[in-house]
Parts: structure tokens; C-alpha cells; sequence
């Protein structure tokens, strides 16, 4: 599991979901689609209809990944940073019952605004 106790930051950039299909589509379920997906040079995250999937590639050669499901119903609490003048990008901070705090950056391109609505939405 991806250890997001200490401090394990994301800097993500938004790409084609289309790309990562392939890879989380054996964790779906019956009627789970993928909704944004955002990779870093190695690791990735994809939001779904139900869930946030994190995956950690390890190994020098990236043969290994660990899968993290994240499910929305289980999220108390988030929260969004947006990008500054200085500081260029974007947080999102969510707050798992048994879990604790995740944090995720991302590059400043990314619409943060619309990917906390989209969280709002299945957890409010």
C-alpha cells in the first residue's frame, strides 16, 4: 500500500483516461467507469464513478505496481488548494475514516475546481 502518512506527494499532470484503462481494468467493477485520470513520470491515480485508484510503480523496472482503492464513501472530509502567483500548483486533500489524510498535487493546468465538484458530488 501506498504510504500517505509520510508525506507521499503526487505531482500529477491530467492525460487521456484511454491510457490507463488497460491497467486498472481488471480492479473495476460492473458499471465503474473511469472518470479523470492523472499520471506522474512513474505512478498514476484515476478517479471513477465510486472510488479513487492510486497505483504505485516500484522496481527499477517498474515490473511491480501497487493498487490503492480509495472508495468516496469512505472520504470525511476534503479539501482544494488552488494555484497561486508563486506557487504554480494544486492541492487536494481528503480525509479517509481509517485511513487518514491524502494529499495529491498537481500541476497547475489541471481544473481543480472541477475535480472537487466532481468529489462533492458522491460524498455529499
Amino acid at each position: 500500500m501506498i504510504d500517505f502518512n509520510n508525506g507521499s506527494v503526487f505531482k500529477l499532470n491530467p492525460c487521456d483516461p484511454g491510457e490507463l484503462i488497460p491497467q486498472v481494468a481488471p480492479f473495476l467493477v460492473q458499471g465503474e467507469q473511469v472518470i479523470f485520470a492523472f499520471r506522474s513520470v512513474r505512478d498514476f491515480v484515476v478517479f471513477t464513478n465510486k472510488r479513487l485508484i492510486a497505483a504505485n510503480v516500484q522496481g527499477i523496472t517498474g515490473s511491480k505496481t501497487d493498487f490503492t482503492s480509495l472508495p468516496y464513501g469512505k472520504i470525511q472530509a476534503f479539501s482544494v488548494e488552488t494555484a497561486g502567483s508563486f506557487d504554480r500548483d494544486t492541492e487536494l486533500d481528503l480525509w479517509f475514516s481509517g485511513l487518514g489524510k491524502v494529499r495529491l498535487e498537481f500541476k497547475r493546468n489541471v481544473d481543480i475546481r472541477q475535480l472537487s465538484q466532481m468529489i462533492a458530488n458522491y460524498v455529499l
